[in-house]
């Protein structure tokens, strides 16, 4: 049992960081730690970082040295992805008292022992070390719960590092995820986001796949709604898209890395899949859920896209009917193969080629929300007022804001979409 320990919990990066975040906090109350209050000194605090780019690396550093500016004395914890690649950059900053690899940041409490000693220390291994599973799920934190089931990635693409931060591609058995979701929905927990860093590769470490994971989870006797994180084109299978068309518990939402418009470049990035093949599904998701919502993630200015090939990615992506676009500039990372393609583009260049598809990005999705207005949708309602109204979100992921009314919170209500307000969000009016 640790001494009664009042602890910040900061987390960085993706959904999965989170969720894996909550589960720490879970396991560290177990000995005593409490979250700290609002407006309360941490005794402990813990950071679980990201490290995607080298912005989400500064990000990282500044957040770290705010916290232990603002918490004096603090025993400090850094743990995730940019402790896992850069452990003795980590450990330099001042007032780091421990560094903790991706293997051991599951076994905090065992650690806690050099709070007694206030001694410094780090602890590393290589991305082939990282090999076990562990399960997690954010919770009480707001309406969504999201529930990793896969872990690691294998297909080292060239611009990327993740797999050097979380390891070789690893999952739980369909039996322990539908344990974890019965778990959850007893929590009352209305909507869960079934997360992963390459979710679609699921089942590889346990000799299962993702569908037959899907398969399952719809059979749950549970007043709950799934959606599918972030899935590669091609583990995205047609079958799996028809499939969805006609499940009663997951949603007709999807968000897809295309990460290039051309096939050239994807070709430099080391991706499994071709712009024909990227259309493909987003034809197929159209023609079985007209009305679903599609976010597609894109990468401006890596190594070797010149303006050219630049030109035809936007042709090419403006002709997508997507719903959203996720828009990030190129970010040299040490250790990867894309540093020695050329030409190089300028920062400046990849910024503005991500700003001319936030462009194109907005309208399309501006296009989808008037379409559905004067619609009557299922939106769900997460426990957020912000100027006296609250939001939700529908089956096919639009935001909608109502007044707030506190007896809706985690239900899902028939709402009709009314407008779009100046801030281009929807507004909607509940269906008594």
């Amino acid at each position: 049992m640790i001494d009664r320990k009042k602890v910040l919990y900061y987390t960085l990066g993706c959904k999965l960081n989170f969720s894996e975040t909550s589960t720490i906090a879970r396991e560290l109350k177990k000995y005593g730690c409490e979250k700290v209050k609002e407006g309360e000194i941490a005794d402990i605090i813990v950071v679980n970082t990201c490290s995607v780019t080298d912005h989400a690396d500064k990000k990282c550093r500044q957040s770290i040295k705010k916290l232990i500016k603002r918490n004096p004395g603090a025993y400090v914890i850094v743990t995730g992805c940019y402790a896992q690649l850069k452990p003795d950059e980590v450990s330099n900053i001042p007032g780091v008292d421990l560094v903790l690899s991706v293997k051991d940041k599951f076994d905090i409490e065992k650690y806690i022992e050099h709070i007694k000693k206030h001694s410094d220390a780090t602890y590393s291994c290589g991305y082939r070390d990282v090999a076990e599973f562990h399960s997690s799920f954010s919770y009480g934190d707001r309406t969504r719960c999201f529930l990793k089931v896969q872990d690691g990635c294998d297909y080292f693409c060239s611009y990327c590092t993740i797999p050097l931060a979380r390891g070789k591609s690893r999952n739980m058995p369909i039996q322990e995820v539908i344990d974890e979701v019965i778990e959850i929905t007893n929590r009352g927990v209305k909507e869960i986001v079934i997360t992963g860093i390459n979710t679609g590769d699921f089942g590889k470490s346990t000799g299962e796949n993702f569908f037959d994971l899907i398969k399952e989870l719809d059979k749950i006797d549970a007043n709950v709604r799934y959606r599918i994180s972030s899935i590669e084109p091609n583990l995205l299978t047609d079958e799996i898209i028809e499939w969805i068309s006609t499940s009663k518990r997951f949603m007709p939402h999807f968000h897809i890395p295309l990460q290039a418009g051309t096939n050239e470049v994807l070709k430099l990035m080391g991706r499994r899949y071709t712009t024909e093949d990227f259309a493909h599904k987003m034809n197929l998701i159209k023609k079985y859920m007209p009305n679903s919502f599609v976010g597609v993630d894109v990468i401006t200015g890596m190594m070797g896209e010149t303006e050219e090939l630049f030109e035809k990615a936007k042709e090419f992506i403006s002709s997508l009917n997507f719903q959203q676009l996720h828009v990030f500039p190129y970010s040299e990372r040490a250790g990867t193969r894309a540093l020695n393609i050329s030409p190089k583009i300028p920062i400046g260049e990849r910024k503005e080629r991500g700003r001319l598809l936030s462009l194109i990005s907005g309208k399309h999705t501006q296009d989808f929300y008037s379409k559905n207005l004067g619609k009557e949708l299922n939106v769900l309602f997460e426990e957020d007022l912000h100027e006296g109204m609250m939001v939700g979100f529908t089956e096919n992921y639009i935001r909608v804001e109502v007044p707030y009314q506190k007896e809706f919170i985690n239900e899902v209500v028939l709402v009709k979409l009314i407008q779009l307000n100046e801030n281009g969000h929807v507004l909607g009016e509940i269906i008594k």
